[in-house]
């Protein structure tokens, strides 16, 4: 009985191993073929691949990671110039409608303003007119001895002079002339340099690059007069 259970492992043995090694294909008898040809036709660079020696792997091992790169980081894009306030004016009622028209056709509706605006008179403390470049000069050296601040006229009728002071009220004019004349000014007097002016101011409160870009374009519509930093 024992013999017979040896063979018949013997048997079972040698009928495996015939199967397993495609010995009886020929009779239908083999396991299902493992292979995936597509896979094999995938591979990149196959010859590339190295079996790396066990002192390499230990090499490797020991060596510190790499450090991650480091990525600057993004900088923001800044206009060149920051966006400023600009105003333009007075302007009269003619001037005032041939730039609204211009100003509806070429730039959003909330990017600029025309408002009514009254400039009061200005009244103030003058010496002149002077004959010559060098009077005035000998004028204004006078006045720094005696420490007294002067400046420029804005009215080009009242040249050659010098002004000593502006004041809203022709009042207030005169009491800075009766305090000067206490300090040796003998010569000054009391002068309306500009009458009240009624009319209209451009402003555009956020004049960055291309807004002024397009104001350029219709630069003729301003009557000459030019842009300039808002008052505060």
């Amino acid at each position: 009985m024992l013999r017979l259970l040896v063979l018949a492992l013997l048997l079972a043995n040698g009928v495996y191993f015939a199967w397993s090694q495609g010995l009886v294909r020929g009779y239908g008898f083999a396991p299902v073929a493992q292979s995936e040809p597509q896979r094999m036709a995938q591979q990149l660079r196959p010859e590339g691949l190295r079996i790396l020696k066990p002192d390499e792997v230990r090499r490797l091992d020991a060596a510190p990671p790499a450090a991650p790169p480091v990525i600057p980081p993004a900088v923001p894009t800044v206009s060149a110039n920051p966006p400023e306030c600009l105003q333009a004016g007075l302007f009269n009622d003619a001037q005032t409608a041939v730039l609204r028209t211009k100003l509806q056709s070429a730039m959003p509706a909330n990017s600029w303003l025309l408002d009514p605006v009254v400039e009061p008179a200005r009244w103030i403390v003058y010496m002149g007119k002077y004959p010559t470049a060098n009077a005035l000069a000998k004028k204004r050296a006078e006045l720094a001895s005696l420490n007294l601040k002067f400046e420029a006229l804005t009215n080009p009728a009242l040249e050659i002079g010098l002004s000593l002071g502006g004041f809203q009220t022709q009042a207030a004019a005169n009491t800075a002339l009766a305090n000067l004349s206490r300090r040796g000014v003998r010569t000054a007097r009391v002068v309306q340099e500009r009458a009240e002016v009624r009319g209209t101011l451009l402003k555009v409160p956020v004049a960055d690059d291309a807004v002024k870009a397009r104001l350029e374009e219709f630069k003729s519509a301003l009557a000459g007069k030019p842009l300039r930093i808002c008052k505060p």
